[in-house]
């Protein structure tokens, strides 16, 4: 069967290039609001994370109608600690909208979800989006992407894919870059005709392959994918299998069966081969499952996702201030909800340690780790975490280690701190190009050698560089890299912090705290220049004599404290140090809160060096 009503199709680009952007003009322009309906920008973001940090952290489907024809679309994240997302969501689609920058061009990003759908033969409609940035150069982008397809050994079909310009801001497209448009019909014709129609086998028994799963407390887990053979209905007997453990087969029924219609779910009593469907029903239904009639169980073999390559420790809580802040404080908590989560995240991995109070939690990088760990704590859990590791690989006995493409943007004047830094990071200049006034620079570098240089990228580029990086391949161990300059400030004893001692703590190093904070035995309140640790007694008053009166603390003047975030908190801590993550706070301690315990430690590991 043919289906001529039907195109199923994913978008993927870089961060920021403008793919959600592009959608809510999709939506718009092909009827799905009403002209008067309020909606609100990047609707897609549904997220509260999302919509604060301005990226998409799951892929979404929604669909549109026009002419006669229904287009499922995927909006997939751009950020690659978010890959799996990606990865996953191409086994719905027959084709994809590769999305590119007008000034940027081509991002590591881009590169590896472009690598992906080649990998699985699909279609692609290069979108050239933002033309209407004053910095646009638009030419040059093109030959960059078609340098970047041959590169990736794109068939010939692939390599003739059409070119459509876009402003998704804007809502405009057209076929000829020197030509603005009006709206975004070339680039909806442009989808039906490149994109054949879908060749399903409409009368042969069901099978669906689950790609994403959603959880709802009326209904519970949520199976969402692509109908890849026969027809489905409500009630209907099925088994649940998985091509990778074939001895794993469990009955069940399709309770609710559900068509996605905009950004809606519509209840639907018979969907056909080719259909995305969201269904309810299946307890234990996991991504890459496959739901087929009982007749004829033949599971669908499912994408392989790339592994993970940073690890952090999970564990229970256990400073002085334990359990006031939180509302899932205990291991069981904790482990459910760890579990939980790789039930929806297919490149997430949680393993019991020897320790039955912690976890090990490995993923793509430290932005996937920290997106969960705001989750979590949003949710109200409290617990505790390790500074990140990369995950090592022994190969013929050799010590392996994840390597990260990082490109760099940055004023001409900033190249020399950008080399400075990633000489010590032990990075490798691959590629150096002009882009107008800046100058695109192209690392291969360790990934531990990238945790922490954000801040001090910033920095060294005063606010103007643009960095990403996404994971190239393992290399042989490239040796030490000193991860951290500064030592820590750290308190005395349990209180709470008053003037006085901050006042006498500043000049000592950089605080992270005012005047108020409650504070315990070992809890590090700020760094010094110096690289070792320092303890400092933040909570010490000032004894009032006759010759001595409260008012004159009036004249004690405090800086202003450097407000860490959890991103910043995690590329700071040193291995020795953890990481307290409560609802309401976000705290470095020491490993080994007692002084003198902590000092007896650094001696026993310098005397067995």
């Amino acid at each position: 069967m043919i289906r001529n009503d039907l195109r199923n199709i994913a978008i993927i680009a870089h961060v920021d290039h403008g793919k959600t952007t592009l959608v809510d003009q999709m939506l718009r322009q092909s009827g799905t609001f009403r002209e008067n309906q309020a909606v609100e920008e990047r609707v897609m973001d549904s997220g509260d994370l999302e919509r604060e940090r301005g990226i998409t952290i799951l892929a979404k489907n929604t669909s549109i109608h026009y002419n006669g024809v229904k287009i499922n679309i995927v909006d997939t994240p751009g950020h690659a600690d978010f890959s799996g997302e990606v990865e996953r969501s191409l086994k719905m689609v027959s084709g994809v909208l590769l999305l590119v920058d007008a000034a940027e061009g081509p991002m590591p990003q881009t590169r590896f979800v472009t690598q992906k759908a080649l990998e699985l033969g699909l279609k692609l409609i290069i979108v050239v989006n933002k033309i209407d940035r004053p910095d646009a150069r638009i030419s040059e982008v093109n030959d960059e992407v078609l340098e970047l397809l041959m590169d990736l050994n794109a068939t010939d079909e692939q390599l003739d894919s059409p070119f459509i310009y876009c402003s998704g801001r804007e809502g405009t497209s057209s076929r000829d870059p020197a030509e603005e448009g009006t709206d975004l019909k070339p680039l909806f014709d442009t989808i039906l005709s490149h994109f054949p129609p879908l060749e399903m086998d409409e009368m042969g028994e069901l099978q669906i392959l689950v790609s994403s799963i959603d959880y709802n407390d009326y209904v519970g887990r949520i199976g969402i994918g692509r109908i890849e053979r026969g027809q489905a209905r409500p009630n209907q007997e099925v088994v649940v299998c998985n091509y990778n453990h074939e001895d794993v087969n469990t009955k069940g029924k399709l309770v609710g069966l559900y068509e996605i219609e905009g950004l809606n779910r519509v209840p639907c009593e018979n969907a056909m081969a080719g259909d995305i469907v969201c269904f309810a029903g299946l307890e234990g239904i996991n991504i890459g499952d496959t739901v087929c009639a009982a007749s004829c169980v033949e599971p669908v073999p499912f994408v392989k996702i790339s592994e993970p390559t940073v690890e952090m420790i999970f564990s229970v809580n256990d400073s002085p201030f334990a359990g006031k802040e939180g509302k899932w404080v205990t291991t069981r908590h904790l482990r459910d909800r760890l579990y939980r989560e790789l039930l929806r995240d297919v490149s997430l991995r949680v393993e019991d340690t020897d320790s039955a109070d912690s976890f090990r939690v490995s993923g793509r990088g430290e932005m996937h780790l920290s997106i969960l760990i705001e989750t979590m704590r949003r949710e109200g859990y409290e617990f505790q975490v390790s500074a990140p590791k990369v995950l090592f690989k022994e190969i013929d006995g050799q010590k392996w280690e994840p390597v990260e493409r990082l490109i760099v943007d940055v004023p001409e004047t900033s190249t020399g701190p950008v080399f400075q830094s990633m000489g010590e990071r032990k990075g490798e200049l691959v590629h150096m190009s002009a882009v107008g006034s800046r100058m695109r620079l192209e690392f291969l570098v360790p990934a531990r050698g990238l945790f922490g240089y954000k801040s001090e990228f910033l920095t060294d580029t005063k606010g103007e560089g643009v960095m990403s990086s996404v994971f190239y391949e393992y290399q042989p161990y490239k040796g030490e890299i000193q991860k951290r300059s500064t030592g820590s400030l750290v308190a005395f004893e349990t209180g709470e912090a008053v003037t006085y001692g901050l006042f006498n703590a500043q000049a000592r190093g950089v605080l992270f705290i005012g005047a108020g904070t409650p504070v315990y035995e070992g809890m590090v309140v700020g760094y010094s220049p110096k690289d070792e640790d320092i303890n400092v007694n933040v909570c010490k008053q000032k004894h009032l004599t006759n010759t001595r009166s409260s008012s004159s603390d009036e004249a004690l003047r405090l800086i202003t404290p450097k407000r860490m975030s959890l991103e910043e908190c995690l590329e700071f801590i040193k291995d020795d140090e953890l990481l307290e993550v409560t609802p309401l706070s976000v705290r470095i301690r020491k490993r080994i809160l007692d002084g003198e315990l902590r000092a007896k430690a650094r001696a026993k590991a310098k005397s067995q060096e």
